[in-house]
């Protein structure tokens, strides 16, 4: 702690004791009565020391120098940093188990259809908010619900099954505590973040997960920053550990994600192929006039050959465009079974559409059939179609 003194100095009988103020590392002095010290009359010449009162700081005692340099930006974030290494290792010791315990608890919630209901009040209120989006995101349906909100029927939304999170780092938020009954006799299970472990919230939940940290990144040690880190990085470590049990897969991800840019790189072929009339089909009996009347017409640069439905083949423009240069004239009296490629490169509705940029890159082709188990044509996928959601 940080002591500020108050001294007196050359005090004599015949005056009023003067005193000035003057804190250890400071040059600077104020009057004592600015301070609210009242001092009595002393006899003598003699000269005293007063300690007249102690203000505490919360910063030990440091140099000027020292102060400033632990003020600085890189100096706050490796504080945010040092609260995650220390929370890192709590996971890999002695919280293993409570966190375990949590990720079950999460896991059986989704299992009987309940939800991870999150709250918090404040900062970390905020922190909840983006737990609970973060976990719906990977799998595991959840909402956050405001504490002073949920004392005014918001409480409506909790359901038998359902666990709650609830994140305060006190573990003495009012708003929280006042909702502890209802949240026990409803909710499926309470979990809590807090820095302090013996709070009320802590001893009344079913798993309690520390996030203390050694000192808050502010000059003060006021503001709540490596702390709500700490909650953050907790957060994001239980939601991925429930879904990595669930099994959760990039597919799955994609099908939550269909907007901006993480989606359409998560898109699959089905939701971008050509299907239906727009798929250029012709027999391999068709004769070549009016094979390249279909691929005109159809504007992909291609045509199947199909047969009751089944892929035989395919001619492109570039197949089209060779058999020219070798027959001329002539292969136009020839049919498109004649004419076509017969191993063409084939997708699946199901796969990723960044899998068929991939193929189309490899093979240096514009265009891919998509075909089923069976070989029936469902559609066909152009490398224009994957300009248009910005995969290139």
């Amino acid at each position: 702690m940080r002591p500020l003194v108050f001294i007196v100095r050359k005090v004599r009988c015949d005056r009023w004791a003067h005193a000035t103020w003057r804190h250890w590392n400071d040059k600077a002095a104020i009057p004592a009565s600015c301070c609210g010290v009242g001092l009595g009359h002393l006899p003598g010449s003699l000269e005293r020391v007063f300690v007249a009162g102690v203000i505490y700081h919360q910063k030990p005692m440091t140099s000027r120098k020292k102060e400033e340099d632990s003020l600085k930006p890189a100096e706050l974030v490796r504080t945010e940093a040092a609260a995650l290494e220390a929370l890192a290792a709590r996971l890999e010791g002695t919280m293993a188990e409570p966190f375990e315990h949590a990720v079950d608890l999460v896991v059986r919630c989704g299992e009987s259809n309940g939800r991870v209901v999150v709250t918090g009040m404040g900062k970390s209120g905020i922190i909840a908010q983006k737990i609970a989006a973060t976990l719906s995101s990977t799998g595991s349906p959840a909402l956050f619900l405001h504490p002073a909100e949920a004392v005014h029927g918001d409480l409506g939304v909790l359901m038998p099954g359902d666990v709650v999170i609830a994140l305060s780092a006190s573990g003495e938020t009012e708003e929280i505590l006042r909702l502890l009954a209802t949240l026990k006799r409803k909710g499926d299970a309470l979990v809590s973040f807090c820095c302090n472990l013996q709070s009320t919230l802590a001893q009344a939940s079913d798993v309690v997960l520390d996030c203390g940290v050694e000192r808050e990144a502010c000059g003060l040690n006021l503001a709540p920053t490596a702390s709500t880190t700490a909650m953050l990085a907790l957060g994001d470590a239980l939601a991925i550990a429930v879904s990595l049990r669930k099994g959760f897969k990039a597919e799955d991800f994609a099908e939550l994600h269909p907007g901006g840019k993480l989606g359409k790189q998560l898109a699959k072929v089905r939701d971008l192929m050509h299907a239906g009339s727009d798929v250029p089909v012709v027999t391999p009996t068709t004769p070549m006039t009016d094979v390249i009347f279909e691929m005109s017409s159809k504007k992909l640069g291609m045509t199947t050959v199909q047969k009751s439905g089944k892929l035989r083949g395919v001619i492109s423009d570039g197949d089209l465009r060779r058999l020219l240069e070798r027959e001329g004239g002539a292969a136009l009296s020839k049919t498109a079974g004649e004419a076509m490629n017969a191993h063409p490169r084939t997708i699946a509705a199901g796969e990723l559409a960044a899998k068929a940029l991939a193929i189309l890159e490899e093979r240096k082709i514009t265009s891919l059939v998509v075909v089923d188990a069976e070989g029936l044509v469902e559609g066909v996928v152009h490398l224009h179609d994957l300009w248009g959601v910005e995969l290139i």
